[in-house]
């Protein structure tokens, strides 16, 4: 059947205008655009007007890190004008290996979105990690073979890319081998250990958190992603790239996002307008996040509206505000006056389920486990920046004979990572500063990547409380003061995403990140989010695993204390 688009306004993302013509469709791609009439068409739709936009494109994502389901994800993020997501299911695979990668790909498979992966390239991301699963290049060669697979997801092991270890260089062959692309993740990292980075055929990057880093990167042509999730905001830094020529080798991300945000704020629609509102023009915005999200991935048939293309557009009531009406997927309609069309939740093998339902294997903790022994000299203390996932390192004399080495007033707290996948009993203790908690603790079973258990906290009985309850609902959030829980976010698929509508999920995230205000927050600091990036040690300067501190920068373990 024809269907014909009458009276709108298409957004020409090849030319950066707005032109009033008619767009034919048939069998899910568009076939004419222009002045095309009804004898053309079975069916006819007057736009009386409005706005016809390509469908939005998420060019890296971890749909894990929005504590939803992927058809939950979907339902959410359909009505903000995303058709189409580039997603790396690393955070599921760090927890349940190919099992989880298999769950991620088989509830996508018949979706109103289109959801492509990249295969995890760092699982576990390092060394240093303790990871639920492993994958090598063996494996990842295997996944290559899935059609929804189209590429090697952020190659996060810079060193070892720059050093050109064995075990890095056999998962990047075995995508070049496979004709698939590779996606970076090298912030700070300049010079002639950027160049032999990029030579290693890694043309993207989406940790740029300084216009020096994007220049440098750009100049060595690479492809720019511009974040703005809920913890890593790099929009106001980068507002520059949306000048012309730069623009052009530029797309937009969230990375992680949490459900709260999206539901209440959007997605890459949100970015859109946030772009806009600081000055950047809405066409230059709209076209990084649909065609050249596009070209960058070799998706040829998405991103524009044109003959050929696949019929994935928006019905905007206006374009500046992208304010969505109606989502067309494949021709079919999928979001109707802003409401989204029902579908059924795909179902997966019984074994695949087990296996991502059945993460959190904690033995019982008690107050002693948290417990720090004093040394000599100052303590390595992690420093959180607002807005951003980097940390700093501060060298501070703590006071141990007040409440073990945590000061309040000079917002230092307690932080432990604990082993939860084999019940190793692992477990790595030492002090954050910048969170704001002045009052009981925060534990979550989300922390990057290997997504062990995280807890920061004021006093030790507090953080035995929320970590026992983060055990007890089989992963999630929990806020605790004086033995109470105030808030908590089940989470039991993987430790990562919860069994709810979006909705209820969001919701709950919502009121746990309001108790979680209610213990003491920093401006800038999304205490949950910020937290999950504290025990991920690709990103400098100095994070905590369950072998305690890594620098980053050093690639190396280091002690609490500067002199022991």
């Amino acid at each position: 059947m024809r269907t014909l688009f009458r009276n709108g306004r298409i957004v020409n993302v090849f030319t950066d205008t707005v032109q009033k013509t008619n767009v034919l469709i048939e069998g899910g791609r568009i076939i004419g655009v222009g002045a095309y009439t009804e004898e053309d068409a079975d069916r006819v739709e007057d736009i009386g007007g409005k706005v016809i936009c390509p469908g939005l494109i998420d060019g890296h994502i971890h749909i894990e890190s929005t504590m939803l389901s992927p058809a939950e994800f979907v339902r959410a993020c359909l009505p903000h004008g995303t058709t189409t997501v580039i997603a790396d299911p690393h955070e599921i695979a760090n927890v349940s290996g190919l099992y989880g990668i298999g769950y991620m790909i088989e509830v996508s498979r018949k979706l109103p979105m289109s959801v492509y992966y990249t295969v995890p390239s760092c699982v576990p991301a390092t060394e240093f990690d303790e990871s639920g699963g492993v994958l090598n290049a063996q494996d990842i060669a295997v996944l290559f073979s899935d059609p929804h697979v189209i590429g090697l997801g952020e190659m996060m092991n810079f060193p070892g890319v720059i050093a050109g270890v064995p075990a890095v260089t056999d998962k990047i062959n075995a995508a070049h081998g496979a004709g698939k692309l590779i996606n970076g993740h090298a912030p700070m990292i300049t010079g002639k250990d950027l160049d032999r980075y990029i030579a290693a055929g890694i043309f993207d990057d989406h940790e740029c958190s300084t216009m020096a880093e994007a220049t440098e990167r750009l100049n060595k042509g690479q492809w720019i992603m511009i974040r703005q999730g809920t913890a890593a905001r790099n929009l106001d830094a980068l507002l520059p790239l949306f000048e012309e020529p730069v623009s052009r080798r530029c797309l937009l991300v969230t990375d992680d996002k949490h459900p709260a945000d999206l539901l209440y704020n959007g997605h890459i629609d949100s970015i859109i307008r946030q772009a806009v509102q600081k000055g950047a023009p809405v066409l230059t915005a709209v076209r990084m996040a649909t065609l050249q999200a596009a070209q960058r991935f070799g998706l040829s048939d998405l991103g524009a509206i044109a003959p050929g293309y696949q019929a994935d557009f928006l019905i905007l009531d206006e374009l500046e505000t992208m304010k969505v009406r109606d989502v067309y997927r494949h021709g079919e309609k999928v979001v109707d006056d802003g409401r989204i069309t029902d579908f059924e939740d795909p179902q997966v093998r019984p074994d695949i389920w087990k296996a991502v339902r059945n993460s959190v294997m904690l033995r019982k903790q008690d107050r002693t486990m948290f417990h720090i022994e004093p040394g000599h000299g100052p303590c390595r203390v992690i420093q959180v920046i607002p807005d951003q996932l980097i940390t700093r390192e501060r060298r501070i004399e703590l006071d141990f004979s007040r409440n073990n080495g945590v000061n309040t007033e000079n917002d230092i707290i307690k932080l432990a990572v604990i082993e939860r996948h084999v019940d190793s009993g692992h477990i790595g203790l030492g002090y954050i500063n910048g969170l704001g908690i002045r009052k009981g603790a925060i534990a979550s079973s989300v922390s990057h990547d290997s997504h062990n258990l995280i807890v920061a906290g004021v006093s030790d009985e507090d953080m035995a409380v929320a970590a026992n309850h983060i055990r007890e609902i089989g992963g999630g959030l929990a806020v605790v003061r004086d033995g109470e829980v105030l808030a908590d976010m089940p989470l039991p698929i993987a430790g990562l995403m919860g069994l709810g509508n979006a909705s209820e999920i969001a919701e709950q995230n919502r009121k746990v990140r309001e108790a979680a205000a209610e213990l003491g927050s920093a401006p800038g600091i999304e205490p949950f989010m910020n937290l999950a990036f504290v025990s991920l040690p690709v990103i400098p300067d100095i994070k905590m695993t369950t072998q305690g501190l890594v620098d980053v920068n050093a690639w190396k373990r280091v002690p609490l204390f500067v002199n022991r």
